[in-house]
């Protein structure tokens, strides 16, 4: 069932596939079309450069905070009275703290 044969004037339509002509009349209308594009996608670029930059600065502080939170948790605040009860006089007997002990199989 041929749809063609029903729509009057269809035949006449031309096709790109018929035309020799290029879809641009003038090669150097090319060029703005280019820098036409190209400027859309620069300005795309750029909003999307100023998104990250916004999402790296806040990342960066962020990263900042945690390791301020980490040192002042992990790091021991020592006063110079808990200081002079961790040097506490060592064993005469010398610094070995492990015995040692052979074993026969």
């Amino acid at each position: 069932m041929p749809i063609s044969s029903q729509i009057k004037g269809l035949q006449s339509i031309k096709s790109m596939q018929n035309v020799n002509k290029s879809g641009i009349p003038n090669k150097e209308d090319s060029d703005f079309i280019k820098l036409y594009i190209y400027e859309k996608e620069r300005s795309r670029l750029k909003g999307e450069e100023i998104k990250i930059l916004q999402r790296l600065e806040f990342i960066q502080t962020r990263l900042k905070e945690i390791q301020e939170f980490t040192n002042e948790k992990l790091t021991p605040r020592i006063t110079p009275e808990e200081d002079k009860m961790k040097k506490k006089p060592q064993n005469e007997a010398g610094d070995k703290k492990w015995k040692t002990m052979s074993i026969d199989y």
